[in-house]
């Protein structure tokens, strides 16, 4: 057994420098499995996050979720990649997300590294809930309305669940697809189109690339994306592996995206668990209408049942040609959405050049030249209205959107 032990004093200058501090070590040729251990002085307030690069490349990260990780030929620690361990100079990539004062930190590395945690039980595959019939919406020719989550997370990241056991709720809510966005990492990829196959509900394969300064989901079947670079870099490596983009939750308390640049994902996330907390609130709705990007998602940011909140929460509408990876990818990054609160609220739905408000009665619509009509019944074509629409209650709650027209 080979134990490599660093010690370190990381100050608020550190952090002012660099949010990311590396620990280098060495992996002797014929390693088939190591350990890392982070030990912080929690005392202190300070919050570490935790990853990990081999001698070519990016192995995982699990930022503040745990703090012991394995990294074997066949197994990993949820949030980091398997493969061989190549003989080198690897690295702890330490993220400095809160360094109030000076702190000391330690990292230890042992090889061969202990046992790999398993994922919890998961609930037997059931029959998928049927929440709603959207059968009978108006659709484009060869098209159909799924109920899609665009923004959800497992242990792979900072997630409550596995990705099996996330799968089961998302089928007991009612959903055709969900997708996975663990923070920083890809390791959740692997597994999803199985986990589809047993649950019966398209897991979509996402990033959430996570920084201080505002969260950004790469949809597709992309390589990792560098979390440390400029955002610009970010979106032009998802364009190039042919996946797109969106910014998240973009006035959402301190994730809110603070980033400037020169490229500009081409969907943002103007739906959000955090909006509906208070949903009268028009703030997401004054920062859409500052912004470029036409094209918009709703997403639950799932994480913990103890939140109350549950996949499906608010939900994206996605007109696809089928319930398959690729044709709901490819009609979300075309734009074939609508967003709706929840699972049954009333819903806005282009048909042609007209739109129709679907179960709103009651509601009242506003357009983007600020135009407003109360609706009158459960189908009702908006005639006269453009821009961007919303639907709000009485109560000035908004309850469904739909862009990009």
């Amino acid at each position: 057994m080979s134990v490599q032990r660093t010690s370190l004093l990381v100050t608020p200058d550190d952090r002012a420098a660099n949010p990311y501090l590396e620990v280098p070590f060495e992996i002797p040729l014929g390693t088939t499995s190591l350990q890392i251990e982070l030990s912080v002085d929690d005392a202190t307030g300070a919050v570490v996050d935790l990853g990990c690069r081999d001698d070519g490349g990016w192995r995982g990260w699990s930022g503040g979720a745990r703090r012991r990780v394995v990294i074997s030929e066949t197994e990993a620690t949820w949030g980091y990649t398997t493969g061989p361990l190549e003989a080198g100079t690897w690295a702890t990539v330490l993220g400095l997300h809160e360094i109030p004062t000076a702190v000391e930190v330690e990292v230890t590395v042992t090889t061969p590294g202990g046992v790999v945690e398993p994922d919890p039980p998961a609930p037997p595959p059931t029959p998928r809930t049927r929440r709603r019939d959207a059968a009978a919406w108006p659709s484009p020719p060869g098209r159909r309305w799924l109920a899609a989550d665009f923004h959800a997370h497992t242990l792979h990241s900072d997630g409550e669940l596995s990705t099996r056991q996330l799968a089961a709720l998302a089928a007991e809510q009612g959903l055709d697809a969900l997708a996975v966005t663990d923070h920083n990492t890809i390791s959740h990829h692997r597994d999803l189109e199985a986990i589809s196959a047993e649950y019966g509900v398209t897991l979509l394969p996402g990033q959430e690339v996570t920084t201080g300064r505002g969260h950004m989901n790469a949809f597709g079947r992309i390589p990792w994306v560098d979390f440390r670079e400029h955002p610009d870099h970010w979106v032009r490596h998802v364009r190039q592996h042919g996946g797109f983009a969106s910014i998240n939750h973009p006035v959402q308390g301190d994730c809110a995206w603070q980033w400037q640049g020169t490229e500009l994902p081409t969907h943002a996330e103007l739906m959000h668990i955090g909006w509906l907390i208070d949903r009268t609130s028009v703030a997401p709705w004054a920062w859409w209408v500052q912004t470029p990007i036409r094209l918009a998602l709703g997403g639950s940011d799932f994480h913990d049942l103890a939140s109350g909140a549950r996949p499906g929460l608010p939900v994206t509408w996605v007109a696809a040609a089928d319930a398959g990876e690729s044709a709901i990818l490819d009609a979300t990054a075309q734009g074939w959405t609508s967003l709706s609160a929840t699972m049954d609220a009333p819903v806005l739905i282009p048909d042609g050049e007209d739109v129709y408000a679907l179960d709103a009665d009651g509601t009242i619509a506003h357009d983007g030249e600020g135009r407003r009509r109360t609706i009158h019944g459960d189908r009702v074509r908006l005639t006269g209205m453009t821009g961007d629409l919303r639907l709000e209650s009485s109560r000035r709650e908004i309850i469904a959107v739909l862009t990009g027209l």
